[in-house]
């Protein structure tokens, strides 16, 4: 695990209408470095307020927050990442025969760039297939960059097996992947949602 994980204690939330600038940042900054890469998976500058606003208002978006920041309550700082987790099959890519309503999908996974090679990833991603699990659910799925074969092999090193590409001229996207959901322990950092499960 990185250092910065190990001095900087992490916990996961869900994201609030006043993160919104702090995650249209992370995700301009990542697209950025994605277009810096020769990617193009996502806009370029990243998402607007129309796109984010959304996951935000159902609760289905994720921040990671570096907890040393609460030290300091004039700093505002950005979160380290961002997940967002729901049930939304995207029509264009999972077809009926996929059984869409059998799997939590992943959008928006980013990890700023100072914490990138931290294990973040690995470890959002377990946790939104302990998620799945946990909804009765078999499958976590995703869709990358159709030109990004380093993301791809990623996930196939994370357990994701790739079942087809859809290949449309208006899409960057469309590697669609996917792997049981299973019940994994996180240890990279504190998930405050299980104790919005336990009050609800």
């Amino acid at each position: 695990m990185h250092t910065n994980t190990l001095l900087h204690p992490l916990a996961l939330r869900r994201a609030e209408p006043a993160d919104l600038p702090g995650v249209i940042t992370l995700l301009a900054d990542t697209a950025e470095w994605l277009y810096a890469q020769g990617v193009r998976q996502w806009p370029r500058g990243g998402f607007g307020p129309e796109r984010i606003e959304p996951l935000i208002e159902e609760r289905v978006l994720f921040l990671l927050d570096d907890e040393l920041r609460y030290l300091d309550p004039d700093e505002s700082a950005p979160p380290v990442a961002t997940i967002a987790l729901d049930d939304h099959a995207d029509p264009e890519f999972w077809t009926p025969g996929d059984n869409p309503g059998a799997a939590l999908y992943i959008h928006k996974l980013a990890v700023a760039r100072p914490w990138s090679g931290s294990g973040l990833g690995d470890a959002l991603l377990d946790w939104a297939g302990t998620s799945a699990h946990a909804a009765g659910l078999p499958w976590l799925r995703l869709d990358c960059a159709k030109g990004n074969p380093r993301l791809q092999s990623y996930y196939r090193s994370r357990g994701f097996r790739h079942v087809r590409t859809v290949d449309l001229p208006h899409r960057s996207s469309g590697a669609l992947f996917e792997r049981p959901s299973e019940d994994m322990l996180t240890t990279a950092f504190r998930d405050l949602t299980i104790a919005e499960l336990i009050s609800a």
